[in-house]
């Protein structure tokens, strides 16, 4: 019998955020329910985190806590995958761990963060202790890309750490000659996100400054919500109200249409492990103008689907962005080039197989 044999599926307890969580992380795990992985195996999701005041954090946090003990005891997993990254999310999950290490259950922990430093590089003894003990807990952690395996390997033996890139979902019509020509006349530039300094959001309305002058029309939307203050008051000291435009946080439809009508995605971090908003853009066959940090450059290859520069650099940035706006065959192609290369190597599909091959190599040793 195989994995696929009902009577058979291995017992997965994934601990997600809720659904409607914003960030990356939950636009994730948004794509396992209903997938083939709820096929092949008995899923039970334990919601740790939520979007809220801090009490509603913290009761989201007990209320696992307490349903993740019930399970070991009524209906224990063959293997536990947690969902974190850095920061509060690692003190979040470190009882979860614990307790399944306890009961000898393997975990799989998928770290989504960029953030190490502070976690862990440069965190008093106490931290670093309590971070080696947790991760060294784990069966296989899984991180973004080859550059956070090796900043891991620090922590744990790099046997112990896989890579599983995130993915995208494609979207066929964006490359058609009638969205082409309606995207690259729209002249729209588009951010989605968070709000932070590691976002490097701040840096767009010195961006969008530059490259008004090249082209008037050009639009700048910033869809995300978080430290927003800052951002709005530099657009208007430079009078961009026009140019630079905050829908706030969106998903669904509205974020769709802003994917399906605008021209460029730009994401000047200065931090990053492998962001969803890049590939999910790809999918959509957008060029993207980003930093060459974290996991971007293994997304996107430099002057084919996309430009990379430094962080910071508002310039270069600017004039990234007039370059491929004001040269049609140059846009193409970098268009084309991130549809492709978000259908040959960041399918669905392919994250699935990868994650189902890490479950199979710990459930069958």
């Amino acid at each position: 019998m195989d994995k696929n044999t009902s009577l058979n599926k291995k017992k997965l307890c994934m601990i997600v955020q809720n659904p409607m969580v914003k960030g990356g992380i939950a636009a994730v795990i948004s794509g396992y329910y209903n997938s083939r992985l709820e096929s092949d195996y008995d899923i039970t999701y334990i919601e740790s985190y939520r979007d809220g005041s801090k009490f509603q954090k913290l009761f989201k946090a007990l209320s696992a806590y307490k349903a993740f003990r019930k399970l070991l005891k009524t209906n224990p997993p063959d293997l536990v995958h947690v969902h974190s990254s850095f920061g509060p999310s690692f003190f979040r999950k470190y009882p979860i761990i614990n307790m399944a290490y306890k009961h000898g259950i393997p975990v799989v922990n998928h770290i989504h963060g960029s953030a190490l430093d502070e976690l862990y590089t440069n965190a008093p003894k106490w931290k670093r202790r309590m971070v080696e003990s947790s991760y060294n807990k784990c069966t296989r952690i899984i991180v973004l890309s080859e550059e956070w395996k090796k900043k891991i390997s620090a922590i744990v033996p790099a046997e112990k750490i896989e890579v599983v890139s995130n993915y995208c979902k494609l979207y066929e019509d964006t490359v058609s000659e009638k969205s082409k020509d309606l995207r690259f006349n729209k002249k729209q530039v588009l951010y989605l996100g968070r709000f932070d300094n590691l976002k490097g959001v701040i840096d767009i309305p010195d961006i969008a400054t530059i490259a008004k002058k090249a082209i008037p029309e050009i639009t700048f939307i910033l869809a995300g919500s978080g430290e927003t203050e800052p951002v709005i008051e530099k657009i208007k000291d430079l009078g961009l109200e026009d140019t630079v435009i905050l829908p706030g946080w969106i998903r669904g439809e509205e974020k769709e249409k802003l994917l399906l009508e605008s021209a460029i995605f730009l994401l000047p971090s200065h931090m990053e492990a492998m962001p969803m908003s890049i590939l999910e853009a790809m999918g959509y066959a957008l060029p993207i103008v980003s930093t060459e940090v974290g996991g971007i450059p293994q997304v996107v290859q430099k002057d084919y689907n996309g430009r990379l520069l430094k962080p910071t650099d508002s310039k270069s940035m600017a004039e990234a962005v007039i370059g491929y706006l004001t040269d049609r065959d140059s846009w193409e192609s970098a268009s084309n080039a991130s549809f492709e290369i978000a259908k040959q190597k960041y399918s669905f599909e392919a994250h699935v197989e990868k994650l189902e091959s890490i479950y199979e190599s710990i459930l069958n040793s």
